[in-house]
C-alpha cells in the first residue's frame, strides 16, 4: 500500500468532512431533526481523527479529541447547542482546515505559528465543558449496584479489558493493526498487553498477506464504551472486538475465557498477567462455576453474554446490531465510486477531442471515394465517438449545489461583521455543469454575494421602517436553459436607483449626458471598471473593484452576465455560462472561404434570406428579427452568394438572425483556446480543427447579441 496515496486520499477526505460539517452546524437550527444534524457533525470530527490516528498525526488528534468530546456532551443532552457554540466550532473547522493544507504542503507536525490558535480554541471548547459534571461522577466508571467482587479492595482501580482477533483480510484492506493499538492509547493507557499468534499456520502454509494475530489488552481510561469501541470502527467488520467494561463480575471473565478459541489455561494466565483479573480471583471463579451446570460455561456470542450479565439491555444489542447493519451497506454503497485525479479526467477530455477530429477526416475521405463499406463503417464509428464523448463529458460533470453550499458560511460571517441579519436560500443545486465551469465561477459568485449583502440588503431598522421582514435573505438559484446554465443571485434589499447610477457614470465620463439609456442599460453600468455608488469604503466594497472583475471572468468562460433591479424590492444578477468548455455541438456555415461555427444549442432556426436592401432587420411571423451581417462584421471579401440564408439564434430573452452565405450543417465541435495574439478580438469565443484540417472559428454569441442591442455591428468590433 503507497502510504503517500493513502494520505492524500485522507486530506481529500477530511476536506470533504470538515465542509459537510460546516455545513451542518450552519443550518443545524432548521434540520428537521437536530439529532440527527448533531450526529453528523459528531461523526465527521470522529472519523477525521480516527483516521488521523492511523497516520500518527498527534496534533490533529489531539485537536478532534476535545472538539468531539464537547460534541459529545452535545449529543447526550447535558449541553446545549448556543449560536456562540456555532461560531466557535466553525472556526475549529477552520483550523483543522489549515491543518489539511499544512498536512499537504509536507508538514507532518504542528506548526509552531498557529500552536497559540490551536490552544486557544481548546480553553474555550473546555469551557463550555467546564460547567458540567465532574467525570468523576460519570457512572460508566463506577460498579453497578450488587456487582460481586472477590477481591473488593482493588474497587475502583480496574480496568477495561478488551480482546481482540484481527481477520485476515486486514492487511489486504490496507489496515495495520498495531496503528489501531497505537491509537487506543490515546484515550487512555494500555496496562497491559499479550500477542497471542495461536492462529498461525506453519511457514509452508502461511500467507504473508494475512493476519493471524490476536491480542488481550487491559486499558486504564476514563473513556466510555462507545469511543473505546469507535477505536476499531474502520475494522469492526473484519475483527471479533470483545469488551468487558471496570468492576464487572469475574464470572465474565471466566465467559470470555470459554468463548475464545484458545486453551483455557494459557488464556487465564494472559488475563492474570494483564492485571485485568489476580489469580486468586480467577481460582475461585472457576472453582465457583466449576459447580454449575455444564450449560452456564457453554461458550457463548458477545451480545448473550453483555446481556445475561447485567451490563446491557437486550434493546441496546439489537441497536447495535442494526447499526453495524446500516455500516455494512453504506460501505458497499460507497464502494461503488471511486476517486479519479481531475488530471485524468481533463487527459481522456483531450484524447477525445482528438478522436472526433480523425473521425471527422475519415468521415470525409469515405465521402469523398464513395465507398460504401467505408462509408457505413464511418457512420458507426461517428455513433460510437458521440457516445464517447458525451460519456467522456458525463464524468467531469459535477453539480452545483457543492459550490452554493460555501456560501452559507460566507453569508455566516459577513452578515455578523455587517451588523446585519441575513440568510441564504439555495435553489437549484441539483443543476449539472462542467467541474472546470465550477471551479472557475466561485470567484466572481463569491463578489456578487457579498457585494448584495453590503449594498443589496438594508439594516434591520430600514427594512421594519418600510414594512419588510428584518431578516434579509439571499437566493441562488440554477437551472438549464438553451444549452447554458443560468445562475441568479437575488436578494429583497432596496434595489439599484437608476438616477444614481447614471448620474455618477456621467460624472466619470463613462456615458453622453444626452444619450437615452434603458434600465437594463443604466444597471449594467455597475460593471464598469472603477465604478462604485459606495459613500463609504469598507472591508467588502466601495472602492470601484470588483464589479468588471466579474464581468471579465464571467466573459473568460464563454459566459455573460446582465441586472435586473426595481428599486424598493431587490436585485437579481443573472450569470448564463456555457455547460462545457471543451467539446460541444456545433453548425457549420460559410462566409466567402471562411467556416464558423455557431453553438447547436444557440440555434433556433434556419430561414431563406428574405428582406430588403439596407434593412437590418426582417419580419419573423410578425415579429422583428434584427440581423447581423456575418460578412460585414468580420469584414470578409467578395459579394454574397445568390441565395444567403438567416440562421435564428436566442440568447437568453434576446433573438437575432445571422446572415450568411451557406449552411453546412452539423459537426462535433472540439473548442481549441485562441493564441493571446488574438484574445481582443471580439465576437469570436474560440477555435476548432474541421475534418480536412482547416481551422474554423467558433462565434461567440452573447458578444453577437451585445452588437445588436448595443452600438451597431462594426462599431461592436471596432470597441
Amino acid at each position: 500500500m503507497n502510504l503517500d496515496d493513502a494520505l492524500q486520499t485522507f486530506i481529500a477526505e477530511s476536506r470533504e468532512l470538515l465542509e459537510e460539517m460546516e455545513n451542518a452546524l450552519l443550518n443545524v437550527d432548521l434540520a428537521g431533526d437536530q439529532g440527527e444534524a448533531i450526529n453528523a457533525i459528531f461523526r465527521a470530527a470522529h472519523t477525521i481523527k480516527g483516521s488521523a490516528g492511523l497516520f500518527s498525526l498527534d496534533h490533529i488528534v489531539a485537536f478532534t479529541h476535545v472538539v468531539e468530546s464537547l460534541l459529545d456532551k452535545v449529543r447526550d443532552g447535558s449541553v446545549t447547542l448556543n449560536d456562540e457554540m456555532v461560531v466557535l466550532l466553525l472556526s475549529c473547522c477552520d483550523y483543522l482546515s489549515g491543518m489539511m493544507d499544512a498536512l499537504a504542503a509536507g508538514r507532518h507536525e504542528q506548526d509552531p505559528d498557529t500552536a497559540p490558535e490551536g490552544e486557544m480554541l481548546q480553553q474555550q471548547l473546555r469551557r463550555h465543558m467546564d460547567g458540567e459534571a465532574a467525570p468523576s461522577a460519570v457512572p460508566a466508571l463506577h460498579a453497578e449496584p450488587g456487582v460481586e467482587r472477590i477481591d473488593a479492595q482493588r474497587g475502583d482501580s480496574d480496568y477495561w479489558h478488551i480482546s481482540l482477533r484481527f481477520g485476515r483480510s486486514v492487511l489486504q484492506n490496507g489496515m495495520d493493526p498495531i496503528a489501531f493499538l497505537r491509537y487506543l492509547g490515546k484515550l487512555g493507557r494500555v496496562v497491559g498487553i499479550a500477542t497471542l499468534p495461536d492462529a498461525l499456520p506453519s511457514a509452508e502454509e502461511m500467507d504473508a498477506e494475512q493476519c493471524y494475530l490476536g491480542f488481550e489488552i487491559a486499558f486504564d481510561s476514563t473513556a466510555d464504551r462507545a469511543a473505546i469501541a469507535g477505536v476499531f470502527e474502520f475494522v469492526q467488520d473484519d475483527c471479533e472486538i470483545r469488551i468487558i467494561p471496570p468492576n464487572s463480575k469475574v464470572s465474565e471473565y471466566v465467559d470470555l475465557i470459554r468463548a475464545l478459541p484458545e486453551r483455557a489455561a494459557r488464556l487465564g494466565e494472559i488475563l492474570v498477567h494483564c492485571g485485568s483479573v489476580t489469580a486468586h480471583e480467577l481460582e475461585e471463579a472457576l472453582q465457583q462455576q466449576s459447580g454449575k451446570q455444564e450449560q452456564a460455561l457453554a461458550p457463548q456470542q458477545l451480545g448473550s453474554i453483555l446481556v445475561g450479565a447485567g451490563n446491557v439491555p437486550p434493546v441496546v444489542v439489537e441497536a447495535a446490531l442494526a447499526k453495524q447493519k446500516q455500516v455494512s451497506e453504506q460501505k458497499a454503497q460507497e464502494s461503488r465510486s471511486i476517486r479519479v485525479d481531475s488530471d485524468k479526467l481533463d487527459r481522456l477530455i483531450d484524447l477525445v477531442g482528438e478522436l472526433i477530429i480523425a473521425g471527422a477526416r475519415a468521415n470525409m475521405i469515405g465521402q469523398h471515394i464513395q465507398n460504401s463499406e467505408l462509408l457505413e463503417c464511418t457512420s458507426t464509428l461517428s455513433g460510437l465517438v458521440e457516445d464517447v464523448r458525451d460519456a467522456a463529458l458525463e464524468l467531469r460533470m459535477v453539480k452545483i449545489g457543492a459550490t452554493f453550499n460555501r456560501f452559507q458560511r460566507v453569508v455566516h460571517d459577513v452578515a455578523r461583521e455587517l451588523g446585519k441579519d441575513i440568510g441564504l436560500i439555495v435553489d437549484g443545486e441539483d443543476a449539472e455543469l462542467d467541474k472546470t465551469v465550477v471551479e472557475k465561477i466561485g470567484d466572481p459568485l463569491m463578489h456578487l454575494v457579498r457585494n448584495a449583502m453590503d449594498h443589496g440588503i438594508e439594516p434591520a431598522e430600514a427594512r421594519l421602517a418600510v414594512g419588510k421582514p428584518a431578516k434579509g435573505m439571499i437566493k441562488l438559484n440554477a437551472f438549464h436553459e438553451s444549452g447554458s446554465i443560468v445562475i441568479e443571485v437575488s436578494d429583497d434589499g432596496g434595489g439599484l436607483r437608476k438616477e444614481k447610477i447614471l448620474a455618477k457614470a456621467i460624472e466619470r465620463g463613462l456615458v453622453d449626458p444626452e444619450r437615452k439609456l434603458s434600465d437594463s442599460e443604466i444597471y449594467n453600468l455597475i460593471f464598469e471598471a472603477g465604478f462604485s455608488t459606495a459613500e463609504k469604503i469598507t472591508n467588502l466594497s466601495g472602492r470601484g473593484v470588483g464589479m468588471d472583475v466579474v464581468k471579465r471572468n464571467i466573459q473568460a468562460l464563454r459566459g455573460s452576465v446582465d441586472v435586473g433591479s426595481k428599486e424598493g424590492e431587490g436585485t437579481t444578477v443573472t450569470v448564463r455560462l456555457p455547460l462545457t468548455l471543451a467539446i460541444i455541438d456545433g453548425f457549420l456555415v460559410q462566409l466567402g472561404a471562411s467556416v464558423f461555427v455557431i453553438p447547436l444549442d444557440m440555434i433556433e432556426e434556419c430561414i431563406e434570406y428574405a428582406t430588403e436592401p439596407g434593412q437590418d432587420y426582417t419580419n419573423l411571423r410578425g415579429q422583428v428579427l434584427p440581423l447581423v451581417r456575418l460578412r460585414t462584421l468580420f469584414r470578409i471579401d467578395g459579394s454574397a452568394t445568390r441565395r444567403e440564408s438567416i440562421v435564428v439564434i436566442r440568447f437568453g430573452n434576446q433573438r437575432a438572425g445571422l446572415v450568411v452565405d451557406t449552411l453546412l450543417g452539423e459537426f462535433q465541435t472540439v473548442i481549441k483556446p485562441l493564441s493571446p495574439m488574438f484574445s481582443e478580438v471580439k465576437c469570436i469565443s474560440g477555435s476548432t480543427i474541421l475534418g480536412n484540417g482547416e481551422v474554423a472559428l467558433i462565434l461567440d454569441v452573447a458578444a453577437l447579441m451585445n452588437s445588436v442591442g448595443g452600438k451597431g455591428p462594426l462599431a461592436a468590433l471596432a470597441a
